[in-house]
């Protein structure tokens, strides 16, 4: 279990390191979005490279964080049924998810993809557009992130079994946030405290 929380680790360090740079590429595309506009509407021309560059960009960005967003717990979740459960079903309900959802939608998506990227490489395939761009960098986004976001699958799954096997902490709770209990405690020790203060008049 040693190795594998070890690789966990590696996995979260290069998301986490991704992730924070990935934002550099929004900025890019809305720079070269607001330049593009400017241009147009001062010199009456445009380019489609532009255009297109602004969603290669975008593109790259959503596919490469996605990895970074698992980590964080930010891609939306429907907790209804599931915050109501106990913290080890919850952990269990992840596993078989990671298991067997997340890693073979991951895997066919890649089994797919790349030989399409493989394709448009080899071909050397460019845009339709007049002044468009090569279409290999795009697809290439596609198993990039896919395998960012399937090996993070992984470091969630080894994190809750480490936990459920009492080697870990909950992988649920963020580095600095408290747990329900914690926050509980917390209210109601703020409780007593306003209660043993004297009312002043």
């Amino acid at each position: 279990m040693g190795a594998l929380l070890n690789f966990s680790r590696a996995i979260d360090r290069l998301n986490t390191w991704i992730g924070r740079y990935a934002i550099w590429l929004i900025m890019g595309s809305t720079v070269i979005s607001a330049a593009n506009a400017l241009v147009r509407y001062t010199f009456n021309t445009s380019s489609n490279a532009f255009l297109e560059i602004q969603w290669y960009l975008f593109a790259w960005s959503f596919l490469i964080a996605a990895g970074f967003t698992l980590l964080n717990r930010e891609h939306v979740r429907i907790d209804v049924i599931n915050s109501r459960l106990p913290k080890k079903a919850q952990m269990w309900i992840d596993i078989l998810g990671f298991a067997f959802f997340l890693t073979p939608v991951c895997l066919l998506v890649l089994y797919y993809g790349v030989p399409i990227l493989m394709e448009k490489y080899a071909s050397g395939e460019m845009s339709g557009n007049p002044g468009g761009l090569i279409r290999w960098p795009v697809w290439l986004a596609i198993p990039a992130g896919f395998i960012l976001l399937m090996l993070q699958g992984w470091s969630e799954l080894i994190k809750r079994v480490a936990f459920i096997t009492g080697r870990g902490p909950d992988p649920t709770i963020k580095a600095g946030e408290k747990s329900a209990e914690e926050e509980l405690a917390e209210i109601l020790s703020q409780r007593e405290s306003a209660k043993d203060k004297p009312v002043s008049e």
